[in-house]
């Protein structure tokens, strides 16, 4: 029974409590007085929507006979609340004859509903803040564990605005039909990784609320494929990526990136022992990269309120920044991709370690991602570790069994790539079957890899042939590949030689 609430007299208001009962008072009429209300206002309120415990308690009796294909009127719902004893406690069947009798049409009951359904969210919010509040005043030593919690409590309130029922296809066909255009039209265009084969295979790139889960064995090369997919659509596309590195500091990603990008080694820029020549490369690889509109937030262990905050805040402050410089007819673009660095590394709910199924927290934290994929309409490339048992395999190749910990990684994941390098392994006895055609290859043994799509919701799977430069821990298109001028700073910027999109 659902009575934790101090009773509400009927049109009663307690001073600072958002509610409106009049509006409670209306719906609940509308729904006893006609067929088919309760149906249209089912998809925006919940019972505990209702402040007023007699209404929440009708609400719940007029569901119980509509599971059950009955008629819902004030005389089944009298029965149905007889039944289940709670009659007395809306005030029998004179309060219910009053709810239908005073009110005055059924029209505007979804507007009624909303007004029902605002108030409580307003209310959903007071309470969040009371506990935040409570946080505060408690101190506890671990700051960071407190910070996370309140997060995660402000943003456990669900708004109507995340509440949605059924759209008509015509409506959506006229999306379709944006998304589609050219973008300079004002559709957005898939955020594009660089290699050309993997490009064509995704239907031109990692779609807006797709997730795409970048699975490996560790040291085979995947933070290395994430930031070479991060500089080519930054540089390439021009778009904004967002880099939550659980891994590696800021530090370390922006170096690996001007390594590859210059072509030095990144034991020689930490150290300074470069020539004349290479710190040439070096300085336009930075004066390159520095136009690359990359977020890095390296915060080790964060939370996925965390993550979800930091991913709306910087969303949103950059839709503000280009609507406002945006032409007109165009669509302004916030974030263009988001990347997590691993999601093993990712907490659920708080940093402080907690007896918890490490399987079912995978399965929190893979569900979030593609959540905040298709709320802030952004691609997620999520990289994965695999299971030991990829390496107990006769050849090696990953699969999609191997992804560490959870199976809901592969549900929720619209598509995932797994990194297979044979020369990791015994390239004698699996080359032939891995390597298409190694004869094709400019860059040697010990520098082919492929990228495997191994789930495609929305195309084909398939095999994309990748040259890989270990030296400076970089992905390139395997054969237009060619060397770059002397004159160059590592990458060429030249789409058309390198993949890079």
């Amino acid at each position: 029974m659902v009575t934790s609430e101090p009773r509400t007299a009927p049109g009663a208001r307690d001073s600072g409590i958002p509610q409106n009962v009049a509006a409670e008072r209306a719906v609940i009429g509308a729904i006893l007085a006609e067929e088919g209300v309760l149906e249209r206002v089912v998809p925006i309120l919940e019972p505990t929507d209702f402040i007023d415990p007699r209404h929440r308690l009708l609400f719940l009796a007029s569901l119980d006979l509509f599971d059950r294909g009955e008629t819902v009127d004030p005389v089944t719902a009298a029965a149905e609340l007889a039944r289940r004893g709670w009659i007395d406690e809306v005030g029998g069947q004179p309060y219910i004859t009053h709810l239908v009798t005073e009110l005055p049409t059924t029209v505007g009951a979804e507007h009624y509903a909303r007004v029902v359904q605002r108030a409580a969210t307003y209310r959903d919010m007071l309470r969040a803040a009371g506990d935040i509040g409570e946080l505060a005043y408690r101190a506890d030593p671990n700051v960071d564990a407190s910070l996370s919690e309140a997060v995660e409590k402000l943003y456990s309130v669900r708004g109507a605005e995340q509440r949605r029922d059924f759209s008509m296809l015509q409506d959506l066909l006229v999306d379709v039909l944006q998304e589609t255009a050219d973008p300079q039209g004002g559709g957005i265009e898939p955020t594009r990784t660089g290699f050309g084969d993997l490009d064509q295979l995704l239907n031109g790139g990692i779609h807006a609320s797709d997730m795409l889960v970048l699975a490996a064995r560790p040291a085979v090369g995947k933070s290395a494929l994430a930031l070479t997919v991060a500089r080519n659509a930054a540089l390439g596309q021009g778009v904004s990526v967002a880099m939550f590195s659980l891994e590696m500091s800021a530090e370390q990603v922006a170096a690996r990136l001007v390594s590859a990008e210059s072509g030095v080694e990144n034991n020689r820029l930490r150290v300074g022992q470069h020539t004349d020549e290479q710190q040439a490369h070096i300085s336009r690889a930075i004066g390159l990269l520095s136009r690359a509109e990359i977020y890095i937030d390296d915060t080790a262990g964060q939370t996925l309120a965390e993550i979800r905050s930091k991913s709306r805040n910087l969303n949103k402050r950059l839709l503000d920044q280009r609507s406002r410089q945006a032409a007109e007819g165009a669509t302004p673009r916030g974030l263009g991709l988001i990347i997590v660095d691993h999601i093993q590394l990712v907490h659920a709910w708080s940093r402080t370690p907690v007896e918890t199924n490490r399987v079912a927290e995978l399965s929190v934290i893979s569900r979030t991602l593609k959540e905040i994929a298709r709320e802030l309409h952004v691609p997620v490339l999520a990289i994965s570790q695999l299971s030991r048992a990829v390496e107990r395999r006769k050849p090696p190749v990953p699969q999609l069994s191997d992804l560490r910990e959870s199976g809901s990684i592969e549900q929720d994941a619209d598509v995932v790539v797994f990194i297979y390098r044979a020369d990791m392994y015994d390239r004698d006895e699996f080359e032939e079957e891995i390597v298409v055609d190694p004869a094709q290859s400019s860059a040697g043994r010990g520098q082919v890899a492929q990228l495997l799509i191994a789930k495609h919701r929305h195309g084909a799977v398939g095999a994309v042939d990748v040259r890989f430069v270990p030296q400076v821990a970089r992905f390139e298109d395997f054969f237009v590949q060619e060397e770059p001028p002397e004159d160059s700073a590592g990458w060429d910027a030249s789409p058309s030689d390198n993949g890079q999109g």
